[in-house]
């Protein structure tokens, strides 16, 4: 028995749910529980954007794309600052008039409570699809660790983050993802040297072998003919556009995102915490994808297979050939991606089941301290409820294929439609609610056709879909007029 490795988890999993509950005596409001009273500093919600933008996708995925391909999806990871550079400029700002609690408030005040339900409905299949992955992924982890069933392993660590997030709100979810990030990274690192240890020769050989191998090329600039071009998932142009669409998509319209630059003190600090996260990112993604190239020379020097599906390659490593505790810590490190992303989405797909459905239909008398009090109850029940959905999701999730890129092209269909109309909110003020409603049905059959009925790779998707939803919308406008809205 390890001994000391269960030890280290169980000390992880019993500290950080401890920690987690601790806020619930700050949750007196939905202001609180939804955003964190706005007092929360711009680096700790940087680093909680961080914890959301990685998971343990990332973790258990980005090392396994590395181990089959190459760093190509570095292409990607630039494709994000641009695209904070976008989300800064144009919506921001527009977050900032007023207080909002969701991202879909802009949509009612800019359209009209139609396509607010519209939106707010779309994330929340979109998130619970895409957290359906990862809750799958986080079953990876935790049966090979304590060789329990998919269920049993899915079970107990949704149970665990639930309790801390219904307890503490956003507030919990953030501090709980600043210690979350920190260890996990901190574990990949020990886990990086560690793992260069077993390679005969060091890093020479890593290097040597590596270079040969093509697994150290980051750019890739071809072009070819448009079929070939639009169906490579890794190339400069497709990372560089597709992961600024990618990104301006998630981090700009959805709530799990626009929640947590909600929770800034204002304007500035949100954009502080928004590029700050962008350094640490590309400094995550560098890593996981470094210690993927490791591992694909250990096992080829050591001439082994490497374990099927490769996305358990990294856990599966960490395990079985890292020192006792050590292997307890990084594979605690892995549990706590999970945890901190889990815990994002469910106070996200509550704080929009009830500030974008439920509060338009409670009673009027909305700002009394009674009413924010049954808000405040109905979010709590809200956030179980979609913990029970998510592990559904998440047991069906199995069949999906690389859990890295499944939950990213997952989420790629639907982020068109979202950020294309996101985009006629702000930049086509004669664009009414019917227009942008049928741009965004557009869209989603677009990306429905694109997704299963050609080889166009994922990373073009959140292009097309926001190409169909923006430009149906215009033309639409000139049929409806923003009159005929309203």
């Amino acid at each position: 028995m390890r001994y000391l490795d269960f030890g280290v988890l169980l000390a992880y999993l019993a500290g950080i749910t401890w920690f987690g509950a601790r806020f619930r005596k700050s949750q007196k409001s939905v202001r609180d529980y939804f955003l964190g009273g706005r007092r929360t500093p711009w680096w700790a919600i940087a680093l909680s954007i961080v914890s959301a933008e990685t998971s343990t996708l990332t973790v258990i995925g980005t090392p396994a794309l590395a181990f089959a391909g190459n760093l190509g999806f570095l292409q990607v990871v630039m494709g994000y600052l641009l695209a904070r550079v976008v989300i800064s400029v144009l919506f921001l700002p527009q977050y900032f008039r007023g207080e909002m609690y969701t991202a879909y408030e802009l949509m009612r005040r800019r359209f009209g409570e139609r396509i607010r339900r519209l939106t707010a409905g779309l994330f929340l299949v979109l998130r619970a699809l895409a957290e359906g992955v990862r809750v799958f992924a986080i079953s990876l982890v935790v049966s090979i660790v304590l060789e329990t069933g998919e269920l049993a392993s899915i079970l107990l660590i949704v149970a665990l983050t639930l309790f801390y997030t219904f307890e503490g709100g956003m507030t919990a979810v953030i501090w709980t993802d600043v210690i979350q990030m920190v260890l996990y990274v901190s574990g990949a690192v020990v886990s990086l040297f560690v793992i260069q240890h077993h390679v005969a020769g060091g890093w020479p050989e890593i290097y040597r072998t590596a270079l040969e191998a093509g697994k150290l090329q980051v750019f890739d600039f071809s072009l070819g003919p448009p079929a070939e071009f639009f169906s490579r998932t890794y190339t400069f142009w497709a990372g560089i556009i597709g992961g600024c669409f990618l990104t301006t998509a998630s981090h700009g319209t959805e709530q799990l995102m626009v929640q947590r630059l909600l929770a800034a003190r204002n304007q500035r600090e949100s954009r502080l915490a928004l590029f700050g996260s962008w350094a640490v990112i590309f400094f995550q993604f560098t890593l996981f994808l470094v210690i993927g190239v490791i591992l694909f020379v250990y096992y080829r020097s050591a001439g082994i297979a490497a374990p099927e599906p490769l996305d358990r390659l990294y856990p599966h490593f960490v395990w079985n050939y890292l020192p006792h505790g050590v292997a307890g810590l990084v594979t605690a490190a892995i549990l706590a991606a999970a945890m901190s992303n889990l815990s994002a989405a469910l106070n996200s797909l509550a704080s929009t089941t009830i500030m974008d459905f439920y509060r338009p239909r409670a009673a009027r008398e909305t700002r009394s301290a009674a009413a924010d009090a049954r808000l405040l109850r109905a979010g709590r029940v809200a956030t179980i409820l979609w913990g029970l959905i998510l592990v559904g999701i998440g047991l069906l999730a199995r069949k999906w294929g690389s859990v890295l890129e499944a939950g990213l092209s997952v989420a790629s269909v639907l982020y068109g439609s979202l950020l294309g109309v996101f985009l006629l909110g702000v930049l086509a003020p004669r664009v009414g609610e019917k227009a942008a409603m049928a741009g965004m049905l557009a869209g989603f059959l677009t990306m429905l056709g694109i997704k299963f009925g050609t080889d166009v790779a994922w990373t073009w998707y959140v292009v097309i879909g926001t190409a169909a939803t923006y430009f149906t919308g215009l033309a639409a406008s000139l049929v409806w007029g923003r009159e005929a809205d309203g």
